[in-house]
């Protein structure tokens, strides 16, 4: 007589956050709680007990505020993504200006949301980023081009390209190309399989090596590397 297994749940995404304001850091502790496949590990109140706890804690994502006494979120960022170049942080703020993407994701970021995300964005933005997706609120991402663009664009970010973007171009295959453009657009790999009528792992797959093949960290540099070489354009 066989039974039948049950596979076990996948564990659960563990969060951080990090805020000086005791009410923000209740709320999203509430709101992420209330998330089945998300668990909140602890707190900081500001980037040098956030830096402390990620040792503690190996969280699997962090919630990073910008604006913090003692040591800021750009900062505790940098430190963070210089000691474990797979941590992913999402940088959450109130302000939505370019100067702030822009340093956030020379920091290391992995993504960028406006505190005014609702409980499904926010889950939604935590689970982007724990899967290794770089992941930007789409009221800044045109501004976010236009600021690398006259910012030093990708050379400044860490693992940014050598030779110019043309250059790099010639590295990738023809949907190599294809995926890179779709990633610039903002397109989730679910999105992206849909368009061009492939299985999900194939694009994951597409992404990764166009990673390897650009020198980049991750999709958000893939993006502005897109703009840079001009074949994706605001707008476009």
């Amino acid at each position: 007589m066989t039974h039948d297994t049950v596979p076990a749940p996948a564990p659960a995404i563990r969060v951080l956050i990090v805020d000086d304001q005791m009410m923000v850091r209740e709320g999203f502790s509430v709101l992420l709680g209330a998330q089945p496949d998300i668990e909140v590990v602890g707190e900081a109140v500001d980037g040098r007990e956030a830096i402390a706890q990620v040792t503690a804690l190996r969280p699997d994502v962090v919630l990073m505020d910008i604006r913090m006494p003692v040591l800021n979120g750009l900062e505790a960022t940098r430190e963070i993504v210089a000691a474990d170049a797979d941590a992913k942080v999402l940088v959450l703020t109130t302000f939505d200006l370019d100067e702030y993407v822009y340093q956030a994701l020379r920091a290391g970021a992995s993504g960028f949301l406006l505190k005014d995300a609702s409980a499904r964005q926010l889950g939604e933005a935590v689970r982007v980023v724990a899967a290794g997706e770089a992941l930007l609120a789409p009221t800044v991402t045109k501004r976010l081009i236009a600021t690398f663009s006259q910012g030093g664009g990708l050379d400044a970010l860490p693992g940014g390209p050598r030779p110019g973007p043309r250059e790099r171009l010639e590295e990738l295959t023809e949907r190599e190309n294809e995926v890179l453009v779709l990633v610039a657009q903002g397109r989730s790999n679910a999105e992206i399989a849909g368009q061009l009528v492939v299985a999900e792992s194939t694009v994951k797959t597409h992404v990764s090596r166009i990673l390897v093949k650009l020198g980049l960290r991750d999709r958000t540099q893939a993006a502005v590397f897109a703009y840079e070489a001009r074949i994706v354009t605001p707008g476009g």
